[in-house]
């Protein structure tokens, strides 16, 4: 049976009459690469903070490594990188991870670590002088210091260009496939198809969905049908237009009875596509406000 890394049961947590969080539940099974979405306020980063032990539920229970997160010892095989956080801007890069490894009994070597995230060759440059994704790598590169079993990164990317999301998405990949365990929440609906294996997506402080990527992307039951084309068509069945420049996106229910209809309207149109939901069609249709007091769509047991 896998180990369950940290656990949340029936979890609630207020601030005054402001509900965070509202009798959540979740696992996190070890080797998992789980991505938590929800909009702004949802309750991920509060869910984290739980989690990692920085903040106490106001009812329900929690587990890391099958301990209090409140326990010091608990969180010694714990990486974490919130979404704010600095380094002493005169301290070397090299100083700064040496640092964080002496309160490590087997730290990854300085040089290793710093390859692994793209900042090899900077070990003697002062962190006052990186540039805003370099000092954002620096302190992702932090949580892996420890060699932790589970890694926790509250928004990983947030600042970073193309270039330097995707060689942090590699290192997070690398850490996985030797066995790491992620956590991990992004506002980057690309960044949770590229990295997550389940996806658990969070609103108004309530689990609203949670499974692979493609039992989310099917709550929403939903196919496009794009093409390029003077104007949208006005055919039934259409639930959502979207247009960029003349390629033409038709949301739809029945993509076979879409497609059927186009042909017989007579509407000029070329280089038609048909693909299932994105997880962005998935995640606007479960955090729509219609849906925030309806029973969570896919749940796990």
């Amino acid at each position: 049976m896998t180990a369950v890394l940290a656990r949340a049961v029936d979890v609630s947590r207020r601030y005054g009459t402001t509900v965070a969080l509202d009798e959540v539940n979740l696992d996190v099974p070890a080797g998992s690469l789980l991505g938590l979405l929800g909009p702004n306020g949802a309750g991920k980063s509060t869910l984290l903070n739980l989690l990692t032990g920085l903040r106490r539920p106001t009812s329900g229970r929690v587990e890391l490594f099958g301990r209090s997160p409140t326990d010091a010892a608990a969180r010694r095989s714990l990486g974490m990188t919130p979404q704010e956080t600095g380094v002493p801007q005169t301290l070397r890069v090299g100083e700064v991870v040496d640092f964080v490894a002496r309160h490590h009994p087997d730290p990854v070597a300085t040089p290793e670590l710093l390859e692994r995230f793209g900042l090899g060759g900077l070990e003697r440059k002062q962190s006052g002088g990186l540039s805003g994704g370099q000092k954002r790598r620096l302190v992702v590169a932090l949580a892996f210091v420890g060699r932790p079993r589970l890694v926790v990164l509250d928004e990983p990317t947030t600042g970073l260009d193309v270039e330097s999301r995707r060689a942090l998405w590699q290192a997070v990949r690398d850490y996985h496939r030797d066995g790491g365990t992620v956590l991990l929440t992004s506002h980057y609906l690309e960044e949770v198809e590229a990295l997550a294996q389940r996806v658990v997506v969070i609103g108004s402080g309530r689990v609203l969905a949670d499974g692979d990527l493609s039992e989310v992307r099917g709550i929403v039951a939903r196919s496009v049908v794009s093409m390029r084309a003077a104007a949208p068509p006005d055919l039934p069945g259409i639930v959502r237009v979207h247009r960029d420049g003349d390629r033409i996106e038709l949301q739809t229910t029945d993509a076979d009875a879409l497609v059927r209809d186009l042909v017989r309207s007579g509407v000029e149109f070329r280089d038609l596509q048909v693909a299932p939901s994105s997880l962005e069609e998935a995640f606007l249709t479960l955090t729509d406000g219609s849906r925030a007091d309806r029973q969570p769509a896919t749940t796990r047991t």
